[in-house]
């Protein structure tokens, strides 16, 4: 049976190994031309993702690469007075099992450990698409896929080619966010240096590699007229929304028009009743994004591609029976993750000074109590790690390893086969 996902990110790899681990003949087709290096924020991955990625083998690796953040310098904005934890302590104490990792760092892993056994297409991408898996590239001869994945993320083209237009599936949640590159010098190492205000929030860390990451959220009442690849708009909306929170800030925004690499985009989730039509499915942000960088996106999506790939294989690659079945072992997950979402967005971004003031109070208080009471707090203040570390997941059986088609391989030319 042969299986076409579109998209290289998380979801489209993690599909992928555990595709070709029951049998099935994989394609993934991506847009960039070469693995993703587009300068990603740090993603956190909970027990259950880890769970996931050790069965893959990889867990060294991304122990290896996670990025050593363990102190939190919290600034509150129009004072001097910072707040300081200990990250190590706070993760500590809501799962035995978590990783802070760069999105491009985790996209390479899951990539390395499939492409041996995965057709990539790279620098191309789906240009039509029928229900029944008829279809036709930018590059690329036309083919025949039994099935269609779409893991193109929040703005797939997946879903925009089956479902209708984008803002039939999506809400938008009070939010933006952006992410330059920053030398690493602009932050001590190990270090989350966090500046807070009413309705804005930018923190920076250091993210390997020489490099720093700065994130920049800010809230608005209203969707703003950018569209997401006009980025000279976007770095005019940020300087307006930080303008004159701090003098730190102020030097990250100069940085706007010669950081190497950025990202900007509307905090909005991905809300559908259903995932999945005819011999096309969708997974991870394409079909239920609970939001960038306030959700476990990156969790969600983990467990999203181990859960389809498991009911694929348990229905003998019926969509008919696998599609219904996964959508309902992701149901709660994804209902939950949407929860929890708009109450982190809350807590990462003030609505009043009372919330400012109760969020450095209580980094405060971490610092200052014994260890007892001190992981009592965090389990009662950190509900929405509790909820992704407490997901279960079926243990889907694998056959022995199959041989793998000679021919597999990564490719950044076009395809001339029909």
């Amino acid at each position: 049976m042969r299986i076409l996902i579109s998209g290289a990110g998380i979801a489209g790899p993690v599909l992928a190994y555990w595709l070709t681990r029951q049998g099935f003949s994989v394609t993934v087709v991506e847009r960039e031309p070469a693995p993703r290096k587009t300068g990603g924020h740090a993603v956190d991955l909970f027990r259950p993702a880890m769970d996931i990625s050790e069965k893959m083998g990889v867990l060294p690796r991304i122990e290896a690469h996670a990025t050593g953040t363990s102190r939190l310098t919290l600034c509150p904005e129009g004072t001097l007075r910072p707040a300081r934890a200990d990250l190590a302590r706070i993760f500590g104490a809501t799962s035995d099992r978590h990783a802070e990792i760069m999105r491009d760092d985790l996209s390479e892993i899951y990539y390395d450990v499939t492409r041996a056994d995965v057709e990539y297409l790279f620098g191309d991408s789906i240009t039509e698409l029928s229900p029944d898996g008829a279809v036709r590239f930018a590059h690329a001869a036309p083919r025949e896929f039994d099935l269609v994945v779409g893991a193109d993320g929040l703005h797939s083209t997946v879903r925009r080619l089956i479902f209708g237009d984008e803002s039939r599936h999506t809400a938008y949640i009070g939010a933006y966010l952006g992410v330059l590159t920053l030398p690493d010098t602009a932050v001590d190492d190990g270090e989350l240096r966090i500046h807070v205000g009413v309705g804005r929030t930018a923190g920076i860390y250091n993210a390997r590699a020489g490099a720093a990451r700065a994130l920049l959220l800010f809230r608005s009442a209203r969707e703003l007229d950018c569209h997401h690849h006009d980025t000279a708009r976007q770095k005019e909306l940020l300087r307006t929304a930080f303008d004159g929170m701090d003098t730190e800030v102020d030097g990250w925004l100069q940085a706007l028009d010669r950081t190497p690499a950025f990202y900007f985009d509307s905090i909005t989730q991905v809300r559908m009743d259903t995932w999945s039509r005819g011999r096309v499915t969708l997974v991870g942000d394409a079909g239920y994004s609970p939001g960038p960088a306030v959700g476990g996106s990156t969790t969600l999506s983990v467990v999203g591609a181990y859960v389809l790939a498991g009911e694929l294989a348990r229905a003998g690659g019926d969509p008919e029976r696998a599609f219904p079945a996964y959508e309902r072992a992701m149901a709660a997950h994804v209902l939950v993750s949407r929860a929890m979402a708009l109450r982190a967005a809350k807590t990462l971004i003030p609505t009043s000074r009372l919330a400012v003031s109760g969020l450095v109070q209580a980094t405060r208080l971490l610092s200052v109590l014994p260890a007892g009471p001190s992981r009592a707090f965090l389990r009662l203040t950190t509900k929405s790690a509790r909820v992704y570390n407490a997901m279960t997941v079926a243990d889907y059986a694998v056959p022995p390893a199959l041989s793998r088609p000679s021919d597999a391989r990564a490719s950044t030319g076009v395809d001339t086969e029909s």
